[in-house]
């Protein structure tokens, strides 16, 4: 789809929000007061508690009362709300679209992007009648093995933060209610049942729950508690964790991870927790609200405390209008392959729709290195000038499709990690499927589609090119317990089958090799120094159109402008943080004492200097700044600067501002705080503003328990990443 074409999707976006919030929270709460009143206790419960984890046609289901409503406005008739995974495209349903991951998303750095994935998720799960769309989840990557990562958006809270808020705007817009999760420190697999994160608070609200606090700026519906204890209590009926949410002006309700709720029916309610899911017990929890009925009636549950809960959740149908002429529920998640009599197998694809994932998996692929030495080395490539290819590695050809949330089905390309947090990947266009058709009749393909080291270094021998594939998988660990030996989180951040050994192989026999890397996240690249090794490309994990989005940036049609939303270290140890893989004896309670200091911030605050650094990807033009001006109100700061296509290819430039705060205010070096994407044709320039907030300048200051903006000076830096500063200045 063309730029402007997509532009115009998300201004419509935009407008649609008033469409679909027909009413306001105030309305929409007075509505459920008056449903309320009119029902029994039986049908208030029924509301609060799923239906079980294979008694539902969706992933969650509540029951609903079978009669309806009269209300002053309106007549309510409550429909049996359906909960749905997941955060990169509806799970377990067939004819559905594989969209781009979250931390794809965030490789954009592109608000525009990121809304209009967001309204394209909504538009499938409202066809398929999915009330709540359970995400975005915004878990930061605290470290970069966690299994769960590629979900959410990247181990820094303001780009995080950006991504959830402009994702949740655009599922909105569209009438489905949008789910944050996972709330809170949910960063790793291992131990996540009962493991605590020990979180000190001005932590809490400066890192972990500031994507959060977006995501209630953008009028997020619901919240989702984390399986692991926090502070050593469990999330769920964690009230001075919860409490948070309802400080920060959070209206919505709160449900429960499935089978992440413990102890009694009134230690969760009390707490906060509004609805459970799935409703029965699930081998490590559940099943608490089955006593909510004799909590209510010893009064260890008031009944105003049950009425509340209950208007919460009405109130978000309300919110939103999903009670009048909102689609039916037309599938069974119970039978993902689309039999049976429950399954419609209504088709929710679009060409609009595949158009976007490409678009997205373009914008999101980051170049790391390109040696355009001679004309014949390096990107774009000119396939008119070669007559052999070679493609070699599992990477390049098609997986294993419909495959249970995709555990153990990574034989093949790289579009998503495993678990709840998949899409139902039913259709994907593979590398060497969209390479062979880009190349035609112009060039000799020759193919090794496996990560046979010797096979690898035959097939490309002597070639003009070498299009070499390799990656690194995660995800959740569940039910999907081991893969290839990584219990959900990954066990070192090397490539799969010895995919770094493989690109070094080719690289032996072949003098143009072009590396392409698909990644849950950072990976060991030591190999790319290799001089033999032309290009190279981060692509992440970027949906069902992965071969299409690759060819436009090796051919050029797209000029690539994705940017590192993490950091890429020489060693491990350079993140400062780690996954425990073994407690010792029992479920580990784990120390944040790194606290404000991951990724980029650990290593700035060390000194030490990243193979890729956070914000780091080249293009095919080049960029210049000039002109900062700082305008400082007190209450904000606008920034502005401008940048201009300097070089003689049209593209998109991804400028980033950086804050530092006056000495002594315990912050990090410098902190995203904001980023742009900027379309230029060669020769054009073009003001770039960017405004900082309030609370952007403010750090948590913990014995006022609020936002302090430290006095002193402040420094602001603006460039094309957080090592390639172009533009300083201070206030």
């Amino acid at each position: 789809m063309a730029p402007f074409l997509l532009a115009l999707a998300a201004f419509l976006a935009v407008a649609r929000v008033d469409a679909f919030t027909t009413r306001s929270w105030d309305e929409s709460f007075s509505l459920a007061a008056e449903a309320v009143g009119q029902m029994t206790q039986d049908e208030k419960i029924g509301l609060l508690r799923g239906v079980g984890q294979f008694g539902s046609r969706c992933v969650g289901n509540i029951t609903p009362p079978s009669r309806s409503f009269n209300l002053s406005s309106t007549t309510l008739t409550i429909p049996p709300i359906c909960l749905q995974d997941g955060p990169a495209g509806i799970r377990l349903v067939n004819n559905v679209t594989g969209f781009p991951t979250g931390i794809n998303t965030a490789s954009t750095f592109s608000r525009r992007l990121m809304r209009a994935r967001g309204a394209a998720l909504a538009e499938e799960f409202k066809g398929k009648g999915v009330h709540v769309f359970l995400g975005p989840a915004m878990d930061i990557m605290r470290n970069p093995k966690g299994g769960r990562n590629w979900e959410s958006f990247g181990p820094d809270p303001y780009l995080t933060g950006e991504s959830a808020y402009e994702t949740i705007i655009g599922v909105q817009s569209e009438g489905v209610q949008a789910c944050a999760k996972h709330f809170l420190a949910n960063n790793q697999e291992h131990w996540r049942y009962g493991a605590s994160s020990n979180v000190d608070e001005r932590t809490i609200y400066e890192l972990y729950g500031y994507p959060f606090f977006r995501s209630i700026e953008a009028d997020v519906t619901s919240v989702m508690c984390a399986y692991n204890r926090f502070n050593k209590t469990s999330s769920c009926h964690n009230g001075p964790l919860l409490d948070i949410l309802r400080e920060q002006g959070f209206r919505g309700y709160t449900v429960s991870d499935w089978g992440a709720t413990h102890d009694s029916a009134a230690d969760n309610a009390n707490a906060g927790l509004d609805m459970e899911q799935p409703g029965d017990w699930i081998l490590i929890g559940g099943a608490v609200f089955n006593g909510l009925k004799s909590a209510v009636n010893n009064n260890s549950v008031k009944p105003e405390r049950l009425d509340e809960m209950v208007e919460r959740v009405l109130a978000g149908l309300l919110h939103l209008g999903q009670e009048k002429d909102y689609p039916a529920i037309n599938f069974n998640a119970q039978k993902p392959d689309g039999s049976g009599d429950l399954n419609l197998n209504v088709n929710v694809r679009s060409d609009a729709h595949t158009a976007l994932v490409r678009e997205i998996g373009a914008a999101s692929a980051v170049l790391l290195k390109n040696d355009r030495s001679n004309a014949t080395r390096g990107l774009p490539i000119d396939i008119k000038k070669f007559k052999t290819i070679a493609v070699v590695g599992q990477d390049a050809k098609l997986p294993k499709l419909n495959c249970n949330d995709l555990g153990e089905c990574n034989e093949g390309t790289m579009s998503v990690g495993w678990g709840s947090g998949t899409n139902s990947l039913d259709f994907l266009v593979p590398p060497i499927d969209a390479i062979t058709s880009w190349v035609g009749s112009s060039a000799t393909i020759t193919s090794s589609l496996s990560n046979d080291l010797d096979a690898g270094a035959s097939a490309a021998s002597g070639k003009d090119l070498c299009l070499v594939f390799a990656n690194a998988m995660s995800g959740e660990l569940g039910f999907y317990s081991n893969v290839y030996g990584n219990l959900g989180d990954r066990n070192d951040l090397d490539l799969w089958w010895k995919g770094g050994s493989l690109i070094e192989r080719v690289a032996s026999v072949c003098k143009n090799t072009v590396a392409v890397v698909h990644s849950v996240g950072p990976v060991a690249l030591g190999w790319t120094t290799n001089a033999n090794i032309s290009a190279v490309i981060y692509a992440g994990a970027p949906g069902e159109q992965t071969g299409p989005s690759l060819v436009d940036v090796l051919s050029g049609t797209v000029n690539p402008s994705g940017r590192l939303p993490f950091t890429i270290a020489y060693d491990e140890a350079d993140y400062g943080t780690e996954i425990v893989y073994n407690s010792g004896n029992g479920q580990p309670s784990i120390d944040y004492t790194e606290g404000l200091f991951i990724d980029y911030r650990y290593m700035d605050k060390q000194g030490i200097k990243p193979q890729f650094e956070f914000g780091y990807g080249l293009s095919y033009t080049t960029f210049n700044y000039s002109s900062l001006s700082i305008k400082n109100s007190g209450s904000s700061v606008e920034v502005s600067f401008t940048v201009k296509n300097s070089g003689s290819v049209d593209g998109t430039e991804i400028p980033q501002l950086y804050l530092g705060f006056p000495a002594g205010a315990g912050e990090p070096p410098s902190v995203l705080r904001g980023f742009d994407d900027i379309f230029l044709k060669a020769g054009e320039s073009k003001t770039v503003t960017m405004t900082i907030s309030q609370r952007e300048l403010s750090t948590w200051d913990v014995p006022s328990h609020s936002w302090v903006k430290p006095s002193g000076t402040f420094t602001v830096s603006v460039g094309a990443s957080i090592k390639d500063i172009r533009l300083t200045g201070t206030f």
